[in-house]
């Protein structure tokens, strides 16, 4: 299996890193942490431009895909810039669409998806009881066993670890299919879910590594930069090769999915775990080296400090996903 990139690959990973630069994503989280959504659908619709809620969706319907790879490289990039809004809810619940066989329902919502005027969100109750930023959802789609519904309504927004997530109990509503087709769709979207939150959670976890070794080459002690102590450069060290040991098993399950390997859900199990222990370490190593500042909220870097965690439990938590890889049921 070829796990380099290809150059068109790495050219729109360029892209994205750049489009996102010029947005001013810290506080477009602040905005959306407050239920302002302007700041953040701006965003949306500049990566719906960009072409990458198209990746998730198949080119009758309007879109690119699916393309789990490209999906992936996306999603490493608005990890990296810390976007906010149900991004991975989307495309998941592209491809529980696209999967579920029923032709009236694509058309209706997937073309929309792909041209990022439809933002989604997506709850299968198997994995918990909430839906993400279902406030600021243009639909909210709940999997309860066999049964797919259409939410009525949001449900009060829940308090939440990173300020960015805003969690809510959908409530019932209209359902739209059912049957062991929807129990297979909803299968094939939680993979999708999973691979990319662990990108995401890769992208989290490479700017926290960034931003904390840009610092702690400016912080002195003892007339000295910290980043010179012996400590200091182990931690960091053991942080990268976390990070460096993950991203070939998200691109590695990209890839299996992308052929229909049998395999490929162990492998995207695998890689999720391993990229959100190391965005959580990550995050760790940054709150630590960045000393009392590391804790303020005032700090840009405590958006992504309070993303690495939820991000490593959502889609799969960790002892989830180790059962998933040895084969072990939960």
């Amino acid at each position: 299996m070829r796990f380099l990139l290809d150059a068109e690959q790495r050219d729109f990973a360029r892209s994205l890193d750049a489009l996102l630069a010029s947005c001013d994503t810290p506080a477009a989280v602040r905005s959306w942490a407050a239920g302002d959504h302007g700041p953040g659908r701006a965003v949306w619709a500049r990566l719906a431009g960009a072409g990458v809620f198209a990746l998730a969706v198949p080119e009758k319907h309007d879109g690119f895909g699916p393309l789990p790879l490209e999906l992936a490289l996306a999603f490493e990039a608005l990890g990296r810039h810390a976007v906010p809004g149900p991004l991975v809810e989307t495309v998941a619940a592209a491809a529980l669409l696209d999967r579920l066989g029923d032709d009236r329902v694509a058309a209706e919502r997937l073309p929309g998806i792909a041209a990022g005027k439809s933002v989604l969100s997506l709850c299968l109750t198997s994995l918990g009881p909430y839906a993400l930023d279902a406030d600021a959802a243009d639909a909210v789609f709940v999997v309860d066993g066999d049964t797919l519904r259409l939410a009525t309504a949001s449900g009060p927004v829940q308090p939440s670890a990173d300020p960015g997530r805003r969690l809510s109990r959908p409530p019932g509503g209209t359902v739209l299919a059912q049957g062991p087709e929807v129990t297979d769709a909803a299968a094939y979207a939680a993979d999708v879910a999973a691979l990319a939150t662990a990108a995401q959670a890769l992208g989290v976890g490479r700017t926290l590594l960034a931003r904390t070794v840009a610092y702690v080459t400016r912080r002195t002690q003892f007339g000295v930069a910290i980043g010179s102590f012996q400590a200091v450069k182990h931690r960091l060290a053991d942080t990268l090769l976390a990070l460096e040991f993950a991203q070939p098993l998200v691109h590695g399950a990209a890839l299996s999915l992308a052929a229909g390997d049998d395999a490929a859900g162990r492998d995207i199990a695998a890689a999720k775990v391993t990229a959100g222990e190391a965005a959580y370490a990550a995050a760790r190593t940054a709150l630590q080296l960045h000393g009392a500042v590391g804790y303020t909220e005032e700090l840009d870097l405590s958006l992504w400090i309070r993303k690495a965690r939820p991000l490593r439990d959502a889609w799969g938590t960790p002892a989830a996903c180790r059962a998933r890889v040895m084969g072990v049921a939960r």
